[in-house]
């Protein structure tokens, strides 16, 4: 394949004996499978967003409409030390996850680490936005999907532990010298931290806790490519639908970094930008600017509900948005930068394929958008690949503006947000500090615009890249 990457792409009306053989996609370098023949495509019924500006698609939709940016200054930890100060945090006032399982439920967020908690808000706000009765909104009650048909799939990142905990546990674990001692650490260190300590940091926790409080006993999986989990995760939960094995996922991601572990971690990448107490947090971010130092990180994801559309028409629920395309590519990546224009347009010409249509037919984009130079540059140039002149003119949606990076969340956000712009027909206003480059994403006002299919893209640390395409559902 020349470059090093690869596309998959799933197309939900192909033809399932052509499904080794692949279909008529010519794009270079692009592998074409086709999924098992659908009769109507996947639909979104709930999203269910939850980052700095808000927890649920109203508040998330409220600030983004009135240009209420989340970042400042970070509170949960001291990054005064760090060259980056800034943050999306969620405050404990806008969200408390005992306040959201159920009271048999509650002894189990001892064992959540704030990513679960996430996944549990984002779930919650999902739910409650497809109608649905699960097991956590009525115990009781006769549930509207059968849990067996119900399944989860859920991004996460590789979760940092609590440095609280691990100091406790490595203190006593000093040697003679004062160093760290392995065999004090088996014999003391370790006893300071609890039976259930590991619980809380496994990855698949967040899939495992949703799962439970919903009681989705179909197909359930993790996805850890960093902010391409969320979209990946999409694509797994339409390919369990269209196969037939399962009427509905809950899918989409959560993350946060904000922890000093995780916060050093990236600052040490180069991926944030330097700031300083005399910054004023909305100048910060430029996505696609010639200025922009760098993105900052934030916390939060969502939970999306997709349904098969018999199962959406059986139970009389409102379909928000239908998933139209997917693909995802793998890109040499070997510094955290590794975004090739090749392999991300090769996913979007992929997704367009799959949703049989062209670069006239977008007619918005929620891209990345990361404010890093070098990850915008080569968004952008795959934008301009494959949409050609029409790409520094079809209006972008950025999210990070208002919420930080949320890494494993932020396509998450991304789709809710897409959604949310296909029902409502309106474009959210747009943060920028600068001005944009060859993409249509300089600061904005709200406006309305008439929008049948939006390309939303991803690409991560580690080199994966996603492109998904919505379309608008006419009541």
């Amino acid at each position: 394949m020349g470059f090093m990457h690869a596309a998959v792409a799933i197309e939900p009306h192909g033809d399932w004996q052509r499904h080794l053989r692949g279909g008529a996609f010519t794009h270079p370098s692009v592998e074409w499978i086709q999924s098992p023949s659908m009769s109507a495509p996947v639909v979104i019924s709930g999203i269910g967003p939850i980052s700095a500006i808000g927890v649920g698609i109203e508040a998330t939709w409220e600030a983004m409409l009135a240009g209420r940016s989340g970042i400042a200054t970070v509170q949960g930890f001291d990054a005064s030390e760090f060259h980056c100060g800034l943050g999306g945090e969620i405050t404990k006032e806008a969200f408390s996850v005992r306040k959201i399982v159920p009271k048999s439920y509650r002894k189990a967020t001892k064992v959540m680490c704030r990513d679960i908690e996430l996944a549990i808000g984002a779930a919650a706000s999902a739910v409650a936005d497809a109608g649905l009765v699960t097991a956590a909104t009525a115990e009781d009650a006769q549930f509207t999907i059968d849990p067996e048909r119900m399944g989860c799939h859920i991004g996460a990142g590789l979760i940092c532990s609590d440095a609280n905990e691990l100091t406790a546990a490595l203190w006593p674990s000093r040697g003679q010298g004062g160093e760290f001692d392995l065999h004090h650490w088996g014999e003391e260190g370790m006893e300071n931290l609890t039976p259930l300590w590991l619980l809380k940091y496994l990855p698949n926790m967040l899939a495992c806790h949703v799962t439970i409080v919903h009681q989705c006993r179909g197909p359930s999986n993790t996805i850890t490519c960093c902010e391409s989990s969320s979209a990946l995760s999409l694509g797994e939960s339409m390919r369990v639908i269209e196969r037939g094995d399962a009427d509905a996922c809950l899918t989409g991601g959560a993350e946060s970094r904000l922890n000093p572990m995780a916060f050093y971690r990236q600052c040490c990448t180069g991926r944030l930008a330097e700031t300083s107490a005399d910054d004023d947090p909305g100048s910060v971010l430029q996505p696609f600017g010639n200025s922009a130092r760098g993105t900052v990180l934030g916390e939060g994801g969502g939970i999306l509900v997709l349904e098969s559309t018999e199962c959406l028409e059986k139970r009389g629920g409102r379909a928000r948005a239908t998933v139209n395309g997917f693909a995802c590519t793998q890109s040499f990546d070997d510094d955290g930068f590794g975004v090739s224009a090749t392999s991300l347009g090769d996913a979007i010409h992929a997704a367009m394929h799959s949703a049989k249509c062209t670069p006239g037919d977008i007619d918005a984009i929620v891209p990345f958008g990361s404010s890093m130079p070098a990850i915008d540059a080569g968004e952008r140039d795959a934008l301009h690949t494959t949409l050609g002149d029409r790409a520094s003119k079809i209006p972008a949606i950025c999210t990070i503006p208002y919420t930080g990076n949320c890494t494993a969340g932020n396509g998450a956000i991304g789709l809710c947000v897409a959604t949310a712009a296909l029902c409502e027909q309106t474009l959210p206003a747009r943060l920028h500090g600068g001005t944009a480059e060859g993409i249509d994403a300089g600061p904005s006002d709200s406006m309305s615009h008439d929008m049948e299919r939006i390309l939303v893209t991803s690409c991560s640390q580690g080199g994966q890249n996603t492109a998904v395409i919505l379309g608008r559902v006419r009541s």
